[in-house]
């Protein structure tokens, strides 16, 4: 029988369907998918940097650049104004896409991947970001700053080289504002820290833990092999961690993706990073989600917001955690 479980962050439903659950070999490989083009030039390998406009930070290893920051050439967010709402008559409502858009290239290499990345470099990404994340918060039309990774091109990705992005906005997005709300009126103290602690007294949904950092297939996944990586230390914002918690989650959000790609193969991936809003100071965690895109949303979950997911966290984990004794 399905059941039902709620998603705490959101305050949204999710089913669970295990008579359903496929094997990790059954859902389509990224080989099926045809491949990001290839046939130009990259503007993102060494030596290309005439192709993109001039960097916003570098951050530099022996004498070269081994992770960079330049504006995005077509940017979904674009200027210094506020967020000004408009109404367009009795029903219509707009405001002006104003913000910052930016691709992070945290690689040199063309062939890697966060997978790939050493502990050094898996630390380097989270105080890369760290610094963007500072910059964003000091700039007054700016409200909240998402971190994302697309990989592969099903997940979104259009060119090759690994990057990722960060896309400042003016305006906190409505799926930080359902988890401002659940942290808010969750009364066991914070949402995530109970999660975690509910979580390794059990064991059943974690993939690895330390004394800094905790991966787990959450109790809620609305899709397969979906993650969650917690730092244990408890802080709001991204910014406001120390470089060792920084370092943790790096070489946690490798790890996991390593595990990923162990257990099902080269799968295509989103990894969003939801940190409280920039003025925010009330209740809230940072985290890590990483999205699988191993299935397609179909009617019933567009039509409803209720997700179907027919791999039980319990089961993902598992199997995750098989992949993890192999890296070891």
């Amino acid at each position: 029988m399905s059941q039902m479980r709620l998603n705490q962050l959101t305050g949204r439903w999710v089913t669970i369907v295990a008579e359903r659950a496929q094997r990790p070999t059954d859902f389509r490989p990224r080989s099926d998918f045809q491949p990001i083009d290839d046939s130009r030039a990259c503007p993102f390998c060494p030596g290309n940097e005439e192709a993109t406009p001039p960097a916003l930070e570098t951050f530099d290893a022996d004498g070269n650049w081994q992770m960079r920051v330049v504006p995005n050439l077509y940017p979904a967010f674009q200027g210094d104004g506020g967020f000004a709402v408009h109404h367009e008559g009795p029903v219509h409502v707009m405001a002006e896409g104003t913000g910052l858009h930016e691709v992070f290239v945290y690689t040199p290499d063309h062939f890697s991947s966060l997978d790939a990345l050493d502990d050094d470099h898996a630390a380097d990404f989270m105080r890369a970001l760290k610094s963007r994340f500072v910059q964003h918060a000091d700039m007054p039309n700016i409200r909240y700053t998402q971190a994302i990774v697309n990989h592969g091109r099903e997940a979104g990705a259009s060119i090759a080289h690994p990057h990722g992005q960060l896309l400042a906005l003016p305006f906190v997005p409505g799926e930080v504002l359902d988890e401002e709300r659940a942290f808010a009126r969750f009364a066991g103290g914070c949402l995530l820290c109970t999660t975690v602690e509910a979580e390794l007294a059990t064991g059943e949904r974690v993939v690895a833990a330390t004394d800094d950092v905790a991966i787990i297939a959450p109790y809620w996944s609305g899709v397969p092999y979906e993650l969650l990586i917690v730092p244990r230390q408890h802080e709001l914002h991204l910014q406001d961690s120390s470089d060792d918690t920084l370092a943790a989650v790096g070489r946690a959000l490798r790890d996991a993706t390593a595990f990923l790609n162990r257990a099902l193969g080269d799968v295509a991936y989103n990894v969003g990073i939801h940190t409280a809003p920039h003025s925010h100071t009330g209740e809230y965690h940072w985290h890590v989600h990483i999205w699988p895109n191993l299935v397609t949303t179909a009617g019933f979950e567009r039509g409803t917001g209720v997700m179907i997911n027919i791999v039980p966290p319990e089961q993902a984990a598992a199997v995750l955690r098989d992949a993890a004794a192999l890296t070891s």
